[in-house]
């Protein structure tokens, strides 16, 4: 089965379109201000409220949410598991090589000697090191292009954009990452994402009866 890239973006247009037009809201806004002033520009807006729902909105982001959900896909299906998995292991290590790279300090130590003027969240354990880009922003969007790409009702790639905006924005809430990280961690996640569905769902197996079950659907 040969799958293009313009078939994946027909797949997930309702996603990719908007996503192209936040990009440019986000590149436009770097243009604009400073990495300083859009950091307390976002820490400077925070509330109690905020601080209780941040820390459950950035965990949609880690990778033991992605593979859970690609455990509960192979009860139903091999190749949507496949798909995640292999979406996020792509992605995951290539935003873990650029940060061990790149090795950019995060907020607390970039801003170390302004902590005092600086919003925690108490309880969070704040990173020091390997700030880009945002490893949990680049899971969450990657996990939202494939279920963009799975599910039949594409209507749904709308929300799956927003909660990955939501995790994005969590992590410059709770000062895990700058905007540049998340941006940068945003277009990593897609991207690639894309040229795995691309290459890995043009191969036949993944097209036969036996990938198309679950361990709950074994005929």
């Amino acid at each position: 089965m040969n799958i293009s890239i313009k078939d994946v973006l027909q797949q997930i247009r309702l996603f990719f379109i908007p996503y192209l037009i936040l990009l440019c809201g986000c590149l436009i806004i770097k243009l604009c201000f400073s990495k300083d002033e859009i950091y307390f520009a976002v820490n400077g807006k925070f509330s109690d409220w905020g601080d209780f729902i941040a820390p459950y909105v950035t965990d949609i982001g880690d990778g033991l949410t992605t593979i859970a959900l690609a455990v509960l896909l192979a009860l139903f299906n091999y190749r949507k598991a496949f798909l995640l998995a292999g979406a996020y292991a792509v992605t995951a290590l290539t935003a873990q090589l650029i940060k061990h790279i790149v090795r950019a300090p995060r907020p607390r130590l970039y801003f170390q000697h302004q902590l005092s003027h600086i919003h925690f969240v108490k309880g969070m354990y704040i990173d020091i090191f390997d700030s880009f880009p945002s490893g949990h922003t680049v899971t969450a969007f990657s996990t939202a292009v494939v279920f963009t790409y799975l599910i039949k009702n594409k209507n749904w790639s709308v929300l799956f954009l927003v909660i990955a905006m939501c995790v994005g924005f969590s992590r410059m809430y709770l000062s895990e990452h700058f905007f540049e990280d998340v941006t940068a961690g945003s277009v990593i996640g897609v991207i690639l994402t894309i040229f795995w569905l691309t290459w890995a769902d043009s191969k036949k197996f993944l097209h036969t009866t036996a990938w198309n079950r679950g361990l709950l659907k074994k005929s």
